[in-house]
């Protein structure tokens, strides 16, 4: 009976799933697909949860201590991108194909952003990974640069303990 209560109660992600739904609203602003050029699209949209989830995500790496945290809010990500694949269609056969391809995207945005932040050129890393190597018109690129350079400012001034009682700056 243990055994049957493990495989069908969900995981307890303590604050992870209230910080996803939060890094969610923030990839959904109207900014972004209005002003910034961003496609409202399925990828469009994906790209720019992928893109706020990264910058959350790197602020978490700086405490070894939000390591666990980090790993539940991916799997909280999972889960609904998994949901996501299967409400639009996808069969259970492909699904996890599928979510091992956005996570290995998402694991290049990670990169991509963080050496982008590091170097001081956000803007290149921004057309390959949230336009998909199209790139939009100067000003919007320079909005969406500008909107994610303060909101990683803001993050960084963050109390890590904020972010996993799942609040979000």
């Amino acid at each position: 009976m243990r055994l049957l209560k493990r495989l069908f109660q969900a995981p307890d992600r303590g604050a992870a799933p209230i910080l996803y739904a939060a890094i969610v609203a923030r990839g959904r602003e109207a900014h972004w697909y209005e002003a910034g050029g961003v496609p409202d699209t399925i990828d469009g949209r994906f790209d720019m949860i992928a893109a706020v989830m990264s910058l959350v995500l790197l602020r978490l790496e700086q405490d070894p201590q939000a390591i666990p945290f980090s790993t539940q809010l991916t799997e909280v990500f999972i889960d609904d991108m998994d949901g996501q694949l299967r409400q639009i269609g996808i069969g259970d056969i492909v699904v996890g194909k599928h979510v091992g391809k956005m996570m290995g995207m998402l694991g290049g945005r990670l990169g991509a952003y963080r050496d982008a932040l590091a170097s001081g050129t956000l803007g290149e890393a921004l057309v390959r990974n949230l336009y998909r190597g199209e790139a939009p018109a100067p000003e919007a690129l320079a909005q969406v640069e500008t909107a994610l350079r303060a909101f990683h400012a803001r993050l960084a001034g963050e109390p890590v303990a904020a972010l996993l009682a799942g609040e979000l700056a």
